[in-house]
């Protein structure tokens, strides 16, 4: 009985325990509810207006304007009409397809860009049952023990459709499957664009019948504008179409920056290296409750002024342009295709004018090609005009002193030919005269001094590399063999030896082994103007904040000029060099060269270069290369040029004429910027 009665009383105080428990917790909960419904009413509203408000972005706004450096405008915008697509709930796949005949019977759409499988997606659209009919039943049963994935049904469907299904689809269908592939490419909640720069009539008809065509809409856009046509336009770069959006490999990068999948952005060049400024800004709005305010106006981007006179790159292409053809019709210049000219302002690093252009001969005449970005990414042998950076080499490791004579004569080592000056009557030569007639004796004399070897006639001979480490060490400090910095995408660094050996020594010295851009031949020209200070190429000048018309706003940010290095060599010896280069325009050699240009200095150059004629991918034919850097005036330099002309002869057959194209080029360059710059 008594274990009865105790078992009894434990039950009653577990019950009375877990009741008291009970009462406690819904004690708290009634207590938490009140509390949030009578006095934190405030904060659970605004968490609840938190979850049922969504921030959602307008149409992309138009870029920045592009300037010249005298505030015309080379880049603009137009306003354009637009038909876009953005999926309404309860619209159905047969609906899409049914809406795309529609629009492929009344605007007109380039299709031409509609793939293989793009079009198999359409039949598969079209025909559901048949193309599910293409999975065997062991597939059907991998994808639903989740061994297959749908993406991997979906790819062996589009590869068992076979040609002969496609064969029906004319003209019409390929439209239409393209429009179809628009409407449903990329993400579903997104605006997809299917026409920028529709007809007016094109508009009307699609505002017409919007209550059809459910999902479509037309708005007004805008569509890049070139003022001055073709001129400088590879270096202003590209902006991707409404049709293609962000591309591929840029995607990942844009999309983390808050991009939309179809937002235009910079391909290239300057659109590209500036994209961050020329962005429009888009409107912000709220969505609250399915009413959509507007939080935040946006605006276009901003506009960029460049270094560029537009007039003066007007004229450089036309030359080019026009001695190019002349050229062509030449002796021996079956092979010489292009030049390529960069004009500075050497104290600052600004850009003035920038081109390259190809030439290809056609049945009916010649082709001429902008080549502008050859500038960036090409290299050629530089040839003589790098003998100013051999004579620093030689005077920054002591090898060198000002005034120094050396004779002119052949250089002969065991087992290889001769290697002599272009004239073998130079004679006794200092550091002036072995520049003013370009002596290749010297450097080859010096080279040996720096590559501490005595040097006799026929001897043999084996160097280290440390000599060609100097070399390039100091050639790189002015600008040589490494990038200019110019604010351009896409820069490389030219073409560096991997071997080293007396011969490719003294190949080194006189501009015959490793090659380099004219960019960077710019920037080494510069540097010795400088005397040692190698400034960055750049070639926008302000960044200006957007306004709401066409008027150009405050500025934003102005470049500096900026200091890459400063190289370790005496001013005296760079003023040694600039001397030899006044006394290069001086002599026969280059008088003329740069036209009318007052009190000129500079270096010509010839290189021996090769060319593959049957594009096989191997060098066959040994031809001749035209180079020149110059500034002028002397004392007070207001732009410094380089030209290159690769290939302008070659050593096949008895002729020996090489044309003086790069001459005519650089002359006539230089007689029209100190007409526009008196």
């Amino acid at each position: 009985m008594k274990n009865n009665e105790n078992k009894d009383v434990i039950t009653k105080n577990r019950i009375i325990i877990i009741s008291i428990f009970i009462f406690v917790v819904f004690f708290i909960l009634i207590f938490r509810i009140s509390y949030l419904q009578l006095f934190n009413n405030k904060a659970s509203v605004k968490n609840l207006e938190k979850l049922s408000t969504k921030t959602v972005y307008g149409k992309s706004m138009p870029r920045g304007r592009i300037y010249d450096r005298n505030y015309n405008v080379i880049v603009d915008n137009i306003g354009t009409n637009m038909i876009s697509y953005k999926r309404k709930s309860g619209v159905k796949t047969k609906d899409e397809i049914d809406m795309a005949y529609i629009l492929a019977e009344k605007i007109e759409i380039n299709y031409t860009k509609l793939t293989t499988n793009m079009l198999k997606d359409f039949w598969i659209a079209n025909n559901k049952v048949e193309a599910e009919n293409k999975i065997t039943e062991e597939e059907q049963k991998l994808y639903e023990r989740r061994k297959l994935k749908a993406s991997e049904l979906e790819t062996i469907k589009r590869n068992r459709i076979t040609d002969d299904e496609l064969s029906v689809y004319e003209d019409i269908d390929k439209e239409s499957a393209y429009i179809y592939y628009l409407m449903n490419h990329g993400y579903s909640y997104d605006e997809k664009v299917i026409k920028n720069n529709a007809s007016d009539e094109e508009y009307a008809f699609i505002a017409q019948n919007k209550n059809k065509l459910k999902g479509f809409d037309v708005s007004t856009s805008w569509q890049r504008t070139y003022p001055y046509g073709d001129t400088l336009r590879q270096i202003l770069g590209n902006v991707s179409s409404y049709e293609q959006g962000l591309p591929e490999d840029l995607k990942a990068e844009y999309l983390n920056k808050g991009y939309s999948l179809n937002d235009r952005v910079g391909l290239s060049y300057l659109e590209l290296q500036y994209e961050d400024e020329l962005n429009g800004k888009k409107d912000k709005y709220e969505v609250k409750n399915g009413v959509k305010t507007l939080v935040e106006k946006g605006s276009r981007g901003n506009d960029i002024v460049l270094s560029i006179d537009i007039n003066l790159q007007q004229e450089l292409e036309k030359i080019i342009e026009e001695e190019l053809i002349k050229a062509k019709k030449e002796a021996n210049s079956e092979y010489y295709d292009h030049t390529s000219v960069v004009i500075t302002d050497p104290n600052t690093g600004e850009v003035l004018a920038m081109a390259s252009k190809q030439i290809t001969k056609m049945q009916d005449g010649y082709k001429i090609s902008d080549y502008t970005t050859n500038l960036l990414t090409g290299s050629d042998t530089p040839g003589s005009i790098v003998k100013g950076a051999s004579m620093l080499v030689g005077y920054s490791t002591g090898n060198l002193q000002i005034g120094q004579v050396f004779y002119d004569k052949c250089i002969k080592f065991k087992n290889t030919p001769k290697k002599c000056s272009w004239s073998t009557s130079l004679g006794a030569l200092n550091d002036i005269t072995a520049l003013k007639l370009s002596s290749n004796s010297y450097q080859f004399q010096l080279a040996l001094k720096v590559a501490k070897v005595n040097y006799y006639y026929n001897m043999p001979i084996k160097i280290d590399d440390s000599a060609l480490n100097t070399y390039r060490k100091v050639f790189n400090s002015l600008g040589l063999g490494v990038k200019s910095g110019i604010d351009l995408p896409f820069e490389t660094e030219g073409y560096k030896g991997k071997t080293s050996n007396a011969g490719l020594l003294l190949n080194y010295s006189i501009g015959q082994y490793d090659t380099y851009s004219a960019v960077q031949l710019s920037s080494y020209i510069n540097t010795i103007i400088n005397e040692g200070e190698r400034l960055k190429l750049n070639l926008v000048k302000e960044i200006r904040k957007a306004t709401d018309d066409d008027t150009l706003g405050e500025v934003k940010s102005t470049y500096q000029k900026t200091v890459l290095n400063n190289v370790n060599i005496d001013k005296v010896y760079f003023q040694r060099v600039k001397e030899g280069f006044k006394s290069v325009m001086e002599g026969s050699l280059g008088r003329g060269y740069m036209g009318n240009s007052p009190t000129p200095a500079g270096k010509t150059g010839t290189s021996e270069s090769f060319y593959d004629t049957n594009n096989d991918g191997k060098v066959d034919t040994e031809t001749y290369s035209k180079s020149f850097v110059g500034y002028a005036p002397y004392d007070n330099p207001v732009m410094s040029i380089v030209s290159i002309s690769p290939h302008v002869s070659h050593k096949k057959g008895n002729r020996t004429y090489t044309s003086n194209v790069n001459k005519r080029i650089v002359s006539r360059i230089c007689n029209k910027f100190f007409e526009i710059y008196k």
